[in-house]
């Protein structure tokens, strides 16, 4: 009995450790606190929560306190900025970082995002990824230090 009750924790242990969907694994990282709380603000969970695929370059809370603190915000207050604001950086599929071709992309709200890649590190517009390739069940995350903003 005892053997049943060991299998059993690991197998619920191993499957509890297979990755969420894009607003889980962000949760679950701790360093996306509020890129979650504007994707809720913003009405956006249950589409991250979706089928997907989705590839998210993902302001981390350091990006985000880099944005003065009024204009912050104001954005969490306006869903419609807030949704413009956070699905450009949102492109459709599923792309790895070693996938990155320097050029542009159209981003889910609409504008082109700018990729280049300088020293082996990805660039998407003025931001640089600085963890590659998160994985979630419904596409991938890759962090970067610069909340991006459409033109």
């Amino acid at each position: 009995m005892k053997k049943f009750w060991l299998v059993s924790a690991f197998f619920l242990s191993c499957t509890a450790a297979h990755a969420a969907d894009i607003v889980g694994t962000a949760q679950a990282a701790g360093n996306f606190t509020t890129l979650v709380k504007a994707v809720e603000a913003a009405g956006l969970a249950g589409t991250l929560q979706g089928p997907g695929p989705f590839t998210v370059f993902a302001p981390t809370d350091e990006a985000f306190a880099k944005v003065p603190k009024a204009k912050l915000d104001a954005l969490l207050k306006d869903k419609a900025a807030l949704a413009k604001v956070l699905t450009y950086h949102v492109v459709p599929g599923k792309v790895m970082a070693a996938d990155v071709k320097p050029g542009m992309v159209k981003s889910v709200e609409g504008a082109p995002l700018t990729f280049s890649v300088k020293n082996g590190k990805v660039h998407v517009d003025k931001a640089t990824v600085i963890q590659a390739d998160v994985p979630a069940d419904n596409g991938v995350i890759h962090a970067i230090d610069t909340v991006l903003m459409p033109k």
